[in-house]
């Protein structure tokens, strides 16, 4: 139990949901208002406890439950052992330590760390701060990642947005240098703390090693395609040739850095993708596999609409380009288009394209990004492989 009595927030309405975020208009305001990150006692409008977890009066979330055994304390011994379950199920349920050294370590609401992302890169720890309570809590978590992986190095950071909404302040840790890594045995240079902030995308794994199965002797494009991992797996798995398409030459030169690394020579250019896909079009230029994997469109719920609308566009160009019989591989990283949003906007791509489009694999991002059915927003990665037929 609590050595000391917390603070009690108490809620307006009966809650019958086992979702760890409480908003606003649920919580009676607390006559003296606890810090932005404070753990509270939650209790219902009986009385009954309801949960033990962070609470922030000046954000949209008023509460994110962690505990709900009345009897169980939260603090640091609560989250080394929070933090050691998440490793356990990465290296001990998945084996990913025999795939890869970069991979989620903890998965927010996925892990029952509501706002606390860890991703590991070799030896550096990625520590991503979503809520004021993990922040203001952060030496308990650097002390139980250290457990796990003794030696490591740390960067942390929060968005600015994300600050801003959760009322705290932290302009990051030092930058620290670059990681290698290794993954299906394909190297990267990961550098999250640069600045460029280039991390690497551990959620593609799967999807990475997948589609890389099937492009032996193939002509690939890759569009959007940041530091150049969807390329380089299709160049190592003898891919015939392998075109890289990404507005950014900044995140190119790290692209051509990684394909040196495995000496490959994917050609990567640097352009808009929507000119560069008119043009390739119209001078007939065609692929037997094509990938597009753009970064995340919005983060406001009013822009969804206008999201959908550019994937529309940029996913009927890509369908224009890709032979009869070949695969299309697209994706989405904005959890707030859902995967049937997404479905319909590809349905709506093929019909503008005069493409007849087969659905091979719905995917999404790898099991070290889990979920809890009462926590869909926490699935945000959708996958779509597909054959065009025609």
């Amino acid at each position: 139990m609590n050595d000391a009595a917390l603070p009690v927030v108490r809620l307006k309405n009966a809650w019958r949901s086992s979702h760890p975020w409480i908003f606003q208009k649920l919580v009676d305001k607390p006559v003296q208002r606890p810090k932005p990150g404070s753990i509270v006692d939650v209790l219902g409008v009986d009385g009954e406890f309801i949960g033990r977890g962070f609470y922030n009066g000046h954000s949209r979330i008023a509460v994110r439950i962690l505990e709900t055994d009345p009897d169980v304390s939260v603090d640091a011994g609560w989250f080394a052992r929070r933090i050691a379950e998440a490793v356990r199920l990465r290296r001990d349920v998945l084996k990913l330590d025999e795939v890869s050294d970069a991979w989620r370590v903890v998965h927010s609401e996925g892990d029952g760390l509501s706002g606390l992302v860890v991703d590991r890169y070799a030896d550096l720890l990625v520590v991503e701060f979503f809520a004021a309570g993990m922040f203001r809590h952060r030496e308990w978590i650097y002390a139980a990642l250290r457990e796990q992986f003794p030696g490591c190095r740390f960067h942390s950071f929060a968005d600015e947005h994300v600050q801003k909404q959760e009322s705290f302040d932290f302009r990051g840790s030092e930058p620290a240098a670059p990681a290698l890594i290794t993954e299906h045995g394909i190297r990267f240079r990961a550098d999250p703390a640069g600045a460029h902030k280039t991390g690497f995308f551990a959620d593609q794994r799967e999807n990475r090693e997948w589609l890389s199965r099937r492009v032996a002797g193939a002509r690939v494009l890759d569009l959007c395609c940041n530091t150049g991992g969807f390329a380089i797996y299709a160049a190592v798995r003898g891919a015939g040739e392998v075109v890289g398409i990404d507005i950014d030459n900044a995140v190119l030169e790290i692209a051509r850095a990684n394909a040196r690394l495995n000496n490959v020579r994917p050609r990567f250019v640097q352009a808009d993708i929507f000119p560069w896909l008119r043009d390739a079009a119209a001078n007939g230029e065609r692929f037997d596999v094509v990938i597009l994997d753009p970064a995340k469109m919005t983060r406001d719920r009013e822009q969804v609409i206008p999201a959908l609308k550019k994937y529309l566009d940029m996913n009927k160009l890509a369908l224009g380009v890709v032979k009869p019989g070949g695969l299309f591989a697209t994706f989405s990283c904005t959890g707030l288009v859902s995967e049937e949003q997404f479905l319909d906007m590809l349905r709506r791509a093929a019909f503008y394209a005069g493409r007849t489009v087969q659905v091979l694999k719905i995917a999404g991002a790898g099991p070290d990004h889990p979920f809890l059915a009462s926590v869909p927003e926490s699935r945000y990665l959708k996958a779509v492989f597909c054959r065009v037929l025609d």
